[in-house]
Order: C-alpha cells, then sequence, then structure tokens
C-alpha cells in the first residue's frame, strides 16, 4: 500500500542524503513512524536509536560538530519535541549545523484535547537559524518537498551554521510505502546549492587596520572559529606578536609564537600592556584573559567570519565581520618587512617557557585536576578529538595543557552548559573517530542516560571523569568562603555519593580508577587502542583542587620574579 506520507519522507531523506546528511538519530515514538521508517530504510544513513530525546539531541549535536554537516534527530510529538530544546540552544550559539525534525499531530487534532498534543509551531522561537511547519504531507505539494529538505540543510551550513526544525504533521495510517519520489536534480546534486563565501574587508578597512598594527606591541587573541590556525602563526610572525591561544582555535601547537599559558601570566599581568589587540573568533573561557582585556586601554580590534559580537565589556574598538584566518593573511602581506619588536615576543616566550616549566614542577605525580587536564590533552594520539565538559575541565584544559600537534579540542563553549556532553562525545566519536571527554562527575550523572546502549554502539570513545563529589567550580567563587559550610554544601557543593565506576558497570560499560598521573596516562592510551566505549575515574577532592590551584599560581608567581 503506498501512502503519501511514506513519499514525502523516503524523498525527504534522499534529498538530506543528496546534501551531505550521513547521520541520523532517531528517537522511539509512534507519530514519527512515517520519518523513522525513511531514514531507517534508506541504507546510506548511520542511524542511531536512542531512548531519551535530550541525549540525542546531543548526540546529532556531536556529529554536527565534528564533521560540520547537520546531523537529523528525530522525536514524536508532545513533550519528546520539547527535550530537544537544550541541544538546539547550544548548536545555535556554539555554531553547529542540526536538523531537529519533530512530528506533529494535524491540525484538526489540536485544541480538542488529543494526547500527546502541544503547540510545536516556533517551539523554539528565535533560536532556529530557520523553521518549516508545511502541514500533512499532500501529494498536490510533491513540487515542494525536495527544497524543503534542501532548504533545511542549506540553512543549517549557512552563516553562522547552525539548528533549523522541521515540524512534521501526519495523519494516519502511519504505515505504508512510499510510491515514485519526484524526480530530484542530474548527478544526484542536491535541489539546492547553498554557496558560502568567505567575508573579506574592503581594501580601505585593511589598510586602515593595518596602519594601527604597524609599528606597535599588540596580541593576538585565538579562539574557537578559526578556519586556518597557519594564517594566524603567520601574521604573528610577521609582526612578532604573541599568540594567546584558546586549545579549541587550532593554534596551541609547539611554535615560538604560542603563549599557552596565558591565564597563569594575566592573573598579574598589568605589565604586559599591548597598544593593539586582535581578538579573533569566539572568547576563550578565561576570567584573567577577560579582566586583563577590559583593564587594558589598547585598541580591541573583533575579528569574526560570521559577524559575531563577542564584546562582553563594551570596549572593541573596531568590529569586523570577516574570516580571521583571511584577514591576518592579509594584513601579514601589507605588513611584511616591518621591524620586529624582538623585545616584546622575547618577553612572552620567556614568560610562557617560566610558567610552563613552574606548572610541570609543582604537580607531581599525584591526581589533581590541573594534572589531569594537562596529561589527558597530552596521552591522546595523533588525531584525536577531545571533547572538554564546562564549568573546571575546560577551564583547566586552557590553562595548563601544553601546546602540542594532531589534537582536536571541542567543547559545547555557545550557552556554557554542563548538560549533554557525554552525549556530544558520543556524536564527536560517531562522526570524527578516536575521541575522549574529560567531564566533571556532575556533568558525567547530569547526562547519565547517554550511558544507555553505549556498550553496543560503533564508538572508540573515553570517558575520564574527574570525580571529586559534587561541583567543584563552586569553591572558587565567594559562596564558599562567605557561607556556613553546610549551607555551601547542600546548595552548592552537593555531594551526590555515587560511584561512577558502579554506574558505568549498570551500563555494560568497562570501568577503572586509577591512582596517579602515570595510570591515568596509560589507561587513556589502553583503552583508546582497544576500541570500543571505556569509562575512567580519576578521584580529586574539591577542596584541596582550590589549593592546588592556589599553589600553582603562586609558583608562576615566583617563578616569574626570580
Amino acid at each position: 500500500m503506498t501512502a503519501v506520507a511514506a513519499s514525502f519522507c523516503a524523498t525527504l531523506v534522499d534529498e538530506l542524503v543528496r546534501c551531505g546528511v550521513t547521520h541520523a538519530v532517531v528517537c522511539p515514538g509512534s507519530r514519527s513512524t512515517p520519518l523513522a521508517l525513511a531514514l531507517a530504510r534508506d541504507g546510506r544513513l548511520q542511524v542511531e536509536v536512542h531512548h531519551d530525546e535530550r541525549v540525542a539531541a546531543f548526540i546529532a549535536l556531536g556529529v554536527g560538530a565534528a564533521t560540520g554537516r547537520p546531523a537529523v534527530v528525530l522525536t514524536t510529538s508532545g513533550t519528546a519535541a520539547v527535550e530537544l530544546h537544550p541541544a538546539v540552544v547550544e548548536a545555535a550559539h556554539n555554531r553547529v549545523p542540526l536538523i531537529a525534525c519533530t512530528a506533529d499531530r494535524p491540525p484538526e487534532l489540536h485544541g480538542v484535547g488529543a494526547p500527546q498534543t502541544i503547540e510545536q509551531t516556533g517551539l523554539f522561537g528565535g533560536v532556529v537559524r530557520w523553521a518549516a511547519d508545511p502541514g500533512p504531507p499532500d501529494a498536490a505539494t510533491a513540487g515542494t518537498w525536495r527544497s524543503l529538505a534542501s532548504r533545511a540543510y542549506v540553512k543549517a551550513t549557512g552563516s553562522p551554521p547552525g539548528p533549523v526544525h522541521l515540524n512534521l504533521a501526519f495523519r494516519e495510517p502511519l504505515l505504508g510505502d512510499p510510491g515514485e519520489l519526484p524526480a530530484g536534480r542530474e548527478a544526484g546534486l542536491p535541489w539546492h546549492e547553498g554557496l558560502v563565501t568567505e567575508r573579506h574587508l574592503d581594501h580601505a578597512s585593511l589598510r586602515r587596520l593595518a596602519e594601527h598594527c604597524r609599528g606597535l606591541r599588540g596580541v593576538l587573541v585565538a579562539g574557537a572559529g578559526i578556519s586556518r590556525p597557519e594564517a594566524v602563526l603567520v601574521l604573528a610572525h610577521t609582526l612578532g606578536w604573541p599568540v594567546l591561544a584558546d586549545p579549541r582555535s587550532g593554534c596551541r601547537i609547539p611554535d615560538r609564537a604560542v603563549v599557552a599559558h596565558f591565564d597563569a601570566l594575566l592573573r598579574d599581568g598589568d605589565q604586559l600592556q599591548p597598544q593593539v589587540v586582535l581578538r579573533l573568533g569566539m572568547p576563550p573561557a578565561s576570567k584573567a584573559l577577560a579582566s586583563w582585556l577590559a583593564r587594558s586601554d589598547a585598541l580591541q580590534v573583533v575579528i569574526d567570519a560570521h559577524g559575531g559580537w563577542f564584546d562582553p565589556d563594551h570596549d572593541a574598538g573596531m568590529v569586523a565581520a570577516a574570516d580571521p584566518a583571511w584577514v591576518c593573511l592579509e594584513l601579514a602581506a601589507q605588513l611584511e618587512g616591518e621591524v620586529v619588536d624582538r623585545e616584546w615576543s622575547r618577553l612572552w616566550q620567556d614568560l610562557d617557557r617560566v610558567a610552563a616549566e613552574a606548572i610541570e614542577a609543582s604537580l607531581g605525580d599525584g591526581l589533581s585536576e590541573p594534572a589531569i587536564a594537562r596529561d589527558v590533552a597530552a596521552a591522546l594520539p595523533e588525531g584525536a578529538t577531545m571533547v572538554v565538559s564546562s564549568s573546571m575541565p575546560v577551564r583547566d584544559v586552557e590553562w595548563y595543557a601544553a601546546p602540542r600537534d594532531g589534537l582536536r579540542v571541542l567543547a559545547n563553549r555557545g550557552a556554557n552548559g554542563i548538560d549533554g556532553v557525554v552525549s556530544t562525545a558520543v556524536g564527536v566519536a560517531l562522526g570524527a573517530g578516536p575521541t575522549a571527554a574529560l567531564v566533571g562527575d556532575l556533568a558525567f550523572l547530569h547526562d547519565a542516560n547517554a550511558l544507555l546502549g553505549l556498550a553496543t554502539r560503533p564508538v572508540d570513545l573515553v570517558v575520564i571523569v574527574v570525580h571529586n563529589d559534587g561541583g567543584g567550580i563552586f569553591s572558587f567563587l565567594p559562596q564558599a568562603r562567605s557561607l556556613p559550610q553546610p549551607v555551601f554544601e547542600r546548595l552548592f557543593g552537593t555531594p551526590h555519593g555515587v560511584d561512577p565506576c558502579s554506574l558505568a558497570a549498570v551500563h555494560g560499560l568497562p570501568a577503572v580508577q586509577v591512582e596517579d598521573r602515570a595510570g591515568l596516562r596509560d589507561a587513556i592510551r589502553d583503552r583508546l587502542a582497544a576500541g570500543g566505549p571505556h569509562v575512567v575515574v580519576a578521584g580529586t577532592d574539591r577542596a584541596a583542587n582550590v589549593a592546588v590551584h592556589d599553589g600553582l599560581h603562586a609558583a608562576i608567581r615566583a617563578a616569574r620574579s626570580r
């Protein structure tokens, strides 16, 4: 029996595949049956099924973050659709392509008490790049079906990339076979081709920016969103400027211009006074860097490929909607041959070397959260991807990880939440291969449903859980010093008493607790080499963690004063 809904869905799937979609995450449900069957029957997609819609959406987000191509996430109607919202928000703010498909009841079942029926039109508000609610499939509109799917892909991968929402109403019967599909473009081409052009500055603006840089002391702050990290280094070498390199930028590699430990240096960095700051891409997490920039009298120039206005302190002198890599190369060409202030560049190089030596000398062999971050980043094999949770892990990696080649670092730093981190890492592993996720225990527990079925998924993933029995970042905040300890522990420390190894075992996942840095490094290497999903637990103490960080800052300060 042919059914128009089956034909509609088969057309959507065929067109999405033509556009470049390779993965779909499907959640169980009845109203979504036509599209679920079309995704499963196509044969060209890697289809994952997950019970939890929120987890499924973050898995799809992880695939998009890893590949640059949107994955489809599909839910049934009602509150199932609402569960996608956190991942949709993160995709929007972190510029990750995502196609959220929510099944819906037809119009005649709205407003009459039909079960599992809520208002889903505009469900995600203005956070999506585009939303469509085409109504129940109708053969009379078959000529628009391919355009609908192709437009969703173009919008998801546009400038900036992000989530789109297709709210798809289906009438019963929900089962049926597709008939002949509307013809697609010849040679398997997509219906619409989105032509993405790099944003460039006009010659006058570029010359003006070059004049602001000529002969002055400056720094390059490289955040996420740098398409060609090597371009940043070209400009840095041309001008003799340091690159304060966020691990997510791709710029934190062994190079004389790269300053990895800028957070520690800028805590007492008022003597490091640049005249120009080029802020490239999305901002790093470092509060010390943000405070240093806010105190600076330098001309600050924000350069972002998608025109992001990254200026929370409202002090940027210039804002450029242009590809940072292109700007760097063009500036380097215009400024080639300029006299380089060797003293300025050498000062940053020497300070970064001193900080690195002080960190390594102070950490010792025992487990601490800075040591864990440093060792995870160092232990991963060439070509691996590291997914870092918000709160302390992303800060510890930014503050303490040494420069290295061959490692890609991703983090959900759009909305900066801890939710969905393990799920995101699952998606990254599906899309990019060997992956390690560094998460705190609260982030691990918050996303525990990501472990459902993980033992059978085709992923090489090691989840490293920093287990300090609570919310470690709060121990650094004024609440920890101002509130009575019982009040602080109840509201902020939030000890949970859950053993992560036991939780992993419930889901059939191999897990191990490590006791020192050598054991951590060995566990990561051995488990990635073995393949499949694994959990590694590294225990720390929240109160001691604050002291370790304070000790590192003091050691770096003392080393600089010698």
